[in-house]
């Protein structure tokens, strides 16, 4: 009884047991339903619902409604772009309100001189984050926002590491003065001038310590830089110190670089098969099947020769925190590139620091920015790709005796082309740029009125360059040097750019709650001075003094050298003086006013046209906020009409033109008593800057919270006072054609951008923007008055400015084409009808360099911790002048000079074998549509986060750069200028890359 007793009971206590963890069990099961809304009672579509901690989650329908399984006890996370997220306890019934994000809709935008709320801005600005920006293996700031914005057109230069890019804002406004946007860096506006040896003026910016870009467009945006914001302000922020605990970042690509485009000429075994032919029979036979069969077996890819593989690293590490009272970041990076033309190469070290304290109860804010970099460029000549592209491909790399360093080259003439190898190797060509930009800002909010403040801004700019460009002795180069044979010479140069600034100005800010008002108001002073040097020397190598006097050339005992006796050091210098002011006012944050003036002093300028005055006003009228629109802020959440006009200036027109001048002669016969002469130069006592005046009108929209937004504009800018040269009046200057400001030029256009999260669920994300512009340039006048017999300005390139065209306007003679199409060699058209082919028979084709369209489309995909992203553009109703197929369409390529080259394949195409007059590479059949389509970036990337116990996150990724072209343009690459010669042709990128925060 006792063991049945015992039994019994542990049964009854083991039932128990399980009946209480069945019903704990029942217990923490739990269906959640509920729906979400926004403010306004309209249920929110597609908004995520997540049971903290953990993947399961789900999203609401079209009505808001959501249904989820959870336990009692967690915690429920609901989330909307847009929207604050909100953390809510499980319950089986959830009615959710949905509250605006304050901080999306309160981003601030900076702009020059301070900043202001997004909401608030009636100009023409688009601000880029550091987030939003351009993956892969980026080496110079404007790569980052290629194709982002709207009316911005950025077009890659070449493929040499680091190479430059060319920017343009809504098209140019100047025919000879910078078309090249103002670039403002932590408030410091730089030189458009960059350092010989430097790519260009953003070369030495870590792209890495960029945080935003804010691009001004309209002139009630940019007429705050008055005299040098014709061309728009691009303005950089570069990432600051924070409140937060010390935070670590590092960054690390590899990069492969593939040269894996070659221009079509022959190789060997063709090359010789065209030639005995083309050659049969002529009385130039045997001199050209001698140089043929010179080396039988001989076959040399010269392309294949110069090209390799380059390899690139970027390493970056970032440190930010607060230490003490002390906000801070630090940073350093390295970038090294191997270039795919061999020789070059490319290595950037940098450095940057940041402080950001605040004292006095954080009334004053201090803000020091310091950027310090070396560039090293080890320069390639860039002349062998085109060398390479046309050298005899049946004779070898190098010869047998060791002349000429050993490399293979034509004997017996001088108009022979270097060997591709020689040109590469045989020259020592480098350069060191050291640059430091910084700049101290103090803010200082006025203790009792702290509505007011001051700041002043300390800014400068040094870029000291130092570089040598020598031939080798021995080399083919040095040879044919008539003054140094056999020694050779080149040039040192030393560089010095130097940029000072001092900004101060008020602002004024108050909140009238009583009448529902915002008044910003800020006014200030700037002074800036801008500093060059450049000293070069031509000088010859090493060697022992000549027999012989060297004309224009002394020797230096001590450095066994000839230093030549016309070298001078130029110093430049300009001053621009100014005073500023704008008011922002905002009312029952519907109607928004802003207005400003500037007013500037170049010295640049004689005093007659010294100071400029530079005005802007616009109005930004917020519908959506209005009493008759909240019925439909559900669907349409922002709706703002923006309208402006305002006039800029543009000073980057050299320095002293105003001035008479004097320069030494260079010509060794133009001494007297052993000295050099000097001769008065043309001077333009009258020039002022252009003005371009703009007007803006613009809609922005946004639906369903922003989730889908963007902007249509329309702009007109009519530039006045354009410089072009003209002809001076006999006897009234020291030369015969002069700058002055007589022309005029207009340029309208449309900008539409949309940005939309078109798909977004508990794991998946889809983002994609869109954006395209239309641009229509056209000069309305050339002379003081209106001439439209005016004959135009020669632009070069087989190019023209004239009234009632866009500029650079082709201008070419007319191809005469036979019964089927084909274009007649030597057959152009006699447009005059004199019965003779001259200058006089051109003719204005209509069609320009510039993009009538271009476009930029960027997507990402988000599927849990994966992301895909790529970035397109496309650019319509380009024109490029196709150099390589004009100067090479014929297979008659021997002059009787004792040298061959070789044959491009477009020969074929026009079926041409005979000598070509002069005018026959100038006709317009050469004349190609470069429309193109690129996808410049496809990124793969993996992110994660709480990675070992040290809570390590970071990401890591895969890209490819330059990924596919599509374009009928039958060149290598559309996008290479006006005019296509045998240009460094730019590789295709695989980067891997890791990013891991601390």
């Amino acid at each position: 009884m006792e063991i049945k007793r015992i039994v019994v009971s542990r049964f009854l206590l083991l039932w128990v047991v399980g009946m209480l963890l069945s019903v704990q069990v029942f217990a923490q099961g739990l269906t959640v339903k509920g729906v979400v809304k926004d403010n306004t009672g309209m249920g929110v579509i597609g908004a995520n619902i997540l049971v903290k901690g953990t993947t399961n989650g789900t999203i609401t329908d079209f009505d808001g409604n959501f249904t989820l399984e959870a336990k009692k006890g967690d915690v429920i996370v609901i989330s909307f772009i847009g929207y604050k997220t909100q953390e809510l306890p499980a319950a089986a019934t959830m009615n959710v309100t949905l509250q605006d994000d304050t901080e999306v809709l309160e981003d601030v935008v900076v702009i020059g001189y301070g900043s202001v709320k997004k909401e608030d801005l009636s100009g023409s600005v688009v601000a880029i984050k550091a987030e939003e920006m351009n993956k892969g293996a980026v080496t110079s700031p404007q790569e980052l926002i290629m194709g982002k914005v709207p009316g911005l057109s950025i077009s890659q230069g070449n493929g040499a590491p680091g190479a430059g890019s060319t920017i343009r804002i809504r098209g140019g406004a100047s025919l000879n003065a910078s078309n090249n946007p103002l670039i403002v860096i932590d408030g410091v506006p730089i030189a458009d001038d960059a350092a010989p040896g430097t790519p260009n003026a953003l070369a030495t910016i870590n792209p890495n310590d960029i945080e935003t870009f804010t691009v001004l467009k309209d002139a009630s945006a940019t007429a705050i830089y008055g005299s040098r914001a014709s061309n728009g302000v691009i303005i950089i922020t570069t990432k600051k110190g924070t409140q937060d605990k010390i935070k670590v970042s590092y960054s690390s690509t590899y990069t492969l670089r593939d040269p894996y485009q070659r221009f079509e000429t022959l190789d060997a075994d063709t090359y010789r098969q065209v030639m005995y032919k083309q050659w049969a029979g002529t009385p130039q036979e045997d001199e050209v099947y001698r140089l043929l069969d010179e080396y039988s077996d001989q076959a040399t890819d010269w392309q294949d020769a110069i090209y390799q593989t380059g390899l690139a690293t970027d390493q970056n590490i970032g440190i930010s925190g607060k230490a003490g009272f002390l906000p801070f970041r630090v940073s350093i990076g390295y970038n090294n590139e191997r270039g795919t033309l061999k020789t070059s190469k490319y290595e950037r070290y940098t450095a940057s620091v940041n402080l950001s304290p605040k004292f006095f109860d954080e009334h004053l804010s201090v803000d020091i920015n310091v950027k310090g970099t070396i560039n090293n460029n080890t320069f390639a000549n860039d002349a062998a790709v085109g060398t390479a592209a046309y050298y005899d491909p049946t004779k070898p790399i190098y010869n047998d005796t060791g002349a000429n360093n050993g490399y293979w080259n034509w004997e017996g003439t001088t108009l022979a082309a270097a060997n591709p190898l020689s040109l590469l190797y045989d020259v020592t060509n480098e350069g060191t740029t050291k640059r430091s930009l910084g700049n101290i800002q103090l803010d200082y909010k006025i203790h009792g009125f702290e509505d007011l403040r001051a700041n002043l801004n300390l800014g400068y700019d040094v870029a000291v360059t130092d570089g040598d460009n020598f031939v080798n002795k021995g080399s083919y180069q040095s040879v044919i040097d008539s003054n140094f044979p056999g020694v050779g010479r080149g040039a040192t140069w030393h560089n010095i750019r130097r940029n000072k600034l001092l900004d101060f100005y008020l602002n004024y800010n108050k909140n009238i709650e009583s009448i529902k008002s915002r008044i910003d108001v800020m006014a200030g002073y700037s002074w800036q001075h801008f500093y060059y040097s450049d000293f070069n020397t031509n000088k010859s190598n090493i060697m022992e003094k000549s027999d012989k006097d060297i004309t224009g050339f002394e020797y230096n005992e001590v450095e066994k050298r000839y230093y030549s006796t016309t070298d001078r050091e130029l110093p430049r210098e300009n001053y621009l003086v100014s005073f500023f002011g704008r008011m922002n006012y905002s009312l029952m944050d519907k109607y928004l006013l802003t207005a400003t003036l500037r007013r500037d002093g170049s010295s640049r300028f004689s005093k007659n046209n010294r100071w400029g005055l530079f005005p802007s006003a616009a109005f930004a009228w917020t519908v959506s906020n209005e009493k008759f629109m909240e019925s439909a802020q559900s669907f349409l959440s922002n709706l703002k009409i923006r309208l402006g006009y305002g006039i800029t200036g543009q000073q980057e027109i050299g320095d002293y033109m105003y001035l008479t001048k004097y320069k030494v002669s260079t010509d060794p016969h133009s001494t007297y008593l052993g000295h050099y002469l000097m001769r008065p130069e043309g001077y333009s006592p009258d020039l002022k800057w252009e003005e371009t005046a703009t007007y803006n009108v613009a809609v922005d929209y946004g639906f369903l919270n922003n989730r889908i937004n963007g902007s249509i504009e329309f702009y007109m800018k009519h530039t006045k006072d354009m410089l072009n040269t003209v002809n001076a009046p006999a006897g009234t200057n020291f030369a015969t054609k002069l700058m002055a400001n007589v022309g005029e030029m207009e340029n309208k256009g449309v900008e539409f951008n949309i940005n939309a999260v078109a798909i977004q669920s508990k794991d998946f994300t889809w983002e994609i923007g869109y954006n395209v512009t239309w641009n229509d340039s056209k000069i309305t006048k050339l002379t003081a008055s209106y001439n439209p017999d005016y004959e135009g300005i020669d632009a070069g390139g087989n190019q023209k400015h004239q009234v009632g065209y866009a500029p650079n306007t082709f201008y070419l003679f007319q191809q005469v084409y036979d019964k089927e199409g084909n274009p007649i060699q030597n057959a152009i058209v006699d447009r005059n009808g004199d019965g003779k082919i001259t200058e006089d028979d051109r003719y204005l084709t209509g069609k320009s360099p510039m993009a009538n369209v271009y476009m930029g489309l960027s997507s990402q995909f988000t599927y849990k911790n994966w992301d895909l992203g790529f970035n397109m553009r496309a650019s319509l109703g380009n024109y490029v002048y196709n150099g390589n197929l004009s100067g090479n369409a014929t297979s008659y390529n021997y002059g009787g000079q004792g040298i061959l080259s070789n044959l491009y394949n477009g020969y074929q195409i026009t079926g041409w074998n005979g000598r070509s007059i002069p005018e026959q590479g100038s006709t317009d059949y050469f004349l190609e549509d470069a429309s193109y389509l690129k996808m410049d970036n496809l990124t793969l990337g993996y992110s994660f986060s709480n990675f070992t116990k040290a809570k390590l996150s970071g990401r890591i990724s895969a890209s490819m750069q330059n990924v596919f072209t599509v374009s009928k343009y039958r060149g290598m690459d559309p996008e290479c200028g006006a005019v296509d010669g045998t240009m460094w042709l730019r590789p295709r990128t695989y980067t891997i890359g890791l990013n891991l925060n601390f």
